[in-house]
């Protein structure tokens, strides 16, 4: 993945087949993961409105911050009905909610990452979620931020505080990256139980570009593919993904 620019290493830029995989497969992990039953999930990605209209259209209950601890986001469209079940909050963090009021949080968009103090936000995230509550969390992975590093010809500009690792991106913006390991650290640390984590993706861009070349029609045996693999290292992909529980 090193040859792909930074720009397209988060998402941003227009890698449009790969892009178009990636979003599916986070819809149908997301549709996978969501509980069974309505319930009221807390959206911390960042405002996009994606994510909310997903869960909202799945029957639950849904709240949005605009603005937890980054920029702006501007509140995605819903449907007639999603937009009765999706409030949007304009907060840095989580003080407005009494503890375990939410049976799920969502943290897509690298939310952990874009927060540098991740710890104080996931600890957050336990008390607002009711016993038994469940947490999914996306996060940059040391696999990416290794590769701004080498785009930029940047080395000296990894930092290493307490073995948290800081990435400078050319926008001059800094992410955190994590190992598995790590990111084990950060749910565990907040009391949480991790139930697994996994590369978000593992199949590269190049693979992705090529079956979609061949036929359009495979982008859900892709998914699939994907969805049922069992990476046992988080030495590929560039963002990995968790879900945590928090004890009955």
């Amino acid at each position: 993945m090193l040859p792909i620019p930074a720009e397209e290493l988060n998402g941003s830029g227009t890698l449009g087949p790969y892009w178009t995989f990636y979003r599916a497969v986070v819809a149908e992990q997301l549709d996978r993961w969501l509980p069974d039953d309505p319930s009221v999930v807390l959206d911390l990605s960042g405002g996009q409105g994606r994510w909310s209209a997903q869960a909202a259209r799945a029957g639950h209950k849904v709240l949005e911050v605009v603005d937890f601890r980054r920029a702006a986001g501007t509140p995605g469209r819903f449907g007639p009905h999603d937009a009765d079940r999706v409030r949007h909050v304009r907060a840095d963090d989580l003080g407005f909610l009494p503890d375990a009021s939410v049976d799920a949080v969502v943290a897509e968009e690298r939310a952990m990452s874009v927060e540098l103090m991740a710890e104080s936000a996931m600890s957050d995230v336990a008390r607002v979620l009711r016993p038994g509550g469940r947490a999914l969390v996306c996060v940059d992975s040391l696999v990416l931020g290794m590769a701004i590093l080498a785009e930029q010809n940047y080395w000296a500009h990894l930092r290493q505080i307490d073995e948290v690792l800081l990435i400078p991106w050319p926008d001059g913006s800094i992410t955190r990256c994590y190992t598995s390991v790590q990111l084990r650290e950060l749910l565990t640390g907040a009391g949480l139980t991790v139930e697994w984590v996994r590369p978000r993706t593992v199949l590269s861009p190049s693979t992705v570009d090529h079956v979609l070349a061949s036929d359009s029609r495979a982008l859900a045996w892709l998914v699939t593919t994907e969805l049922e693999a069992r990476p046992d290292d988080d030495t590929v992909g560039i963002h990995l993904v968790a879900s945590a529980r928090k004890s009955e």
